[in-house]
């Protein structure tokens, strides 16, 4: 059985984009069950092109509707979603994300967008930073902050625009997220067969 995905998302759906392009090349043993979106989005249209189940629930999803709209899924995927998660425990160990940085730095509230890529840029010019990347780690209570699962690192170059090394993460993002993921849903196959 592929593993269900509930994806939540709030922007462009790039990411989701790729998590189905994995999916449909058969390298990505899993399906996009539903997708959950903070607005009307380009996200969410990719999603009803496709025929997932689309809900758009503006603002912080309470614990009760999560639990509701997660109901099959086996991994809550935040795909670009910019809404704070409360982490309760029927999703325990089973939230991931992506950063567009290398955590512990850069991260925390307010850091997504180009404002992760611009302070990557100023830590550079300062001398505190020469390489840049993405992070796929696990949610807890605090942004940015739950167990790091995988990492994919590039080079700062000296030219870097916000633009230039956003691009380059994307690029590191795209394999890294499908890769974190289907190690996710191999753990945690195993841990279900063992406690049986």
């Amino acid at each position: 059985m592929p593993a269900r995905l509930l994806v939540l998302l709030s922007g462009s759906g790039r990411t989701l984009g790729n998590l189905l392009e994995r999916i449909d090349a058969g390298s990505l043993d899993a399906e996009v069950t539903r997708v959950v979106a903070s607005r009307e989005c380009r996200g969410a249209e990719i999603a009803r092109e496709r025929a997932i189940p689309t809900d758009v629930v503006p603002g912080e999803i309470p614990a009760d509707r999560l639990a509701e709209l997660g109901a099959d899924a086996d991994l809550v995927v935040l795909a670009g979603y910019l809404k704070y998660v409360r982490v309760t425990e029927p999703f325990r160990g089973r939230i991931v994300n992506i950063h567009p940085a290398l955590l512990p730095d850069f991260g925390g509230a307010g850091m997504y967008g180009d404002r992760v890529h611009r302070a990557v840029l100023d830590a550079y010019r300062a001398g505190r930073a020469t390489e840049s990347g993405c992070t796929v780690h696990l949610v807890d209570d605090e942004y940015d902050h739950g167990a790091i699962l995988l990492q994919r690192r590039c080079p700062i170059l000296p030219n870097d625009t916000v633009e230039s090394l956003a691009a380059r993460v994307f690029g590191l993002e795209k394999q890294a997220y499908p890769e974190a993921i289907a190690e996710l849903i191999r753990r945690n196959t195993e841990r279900t067969k063992v406690s049986h």
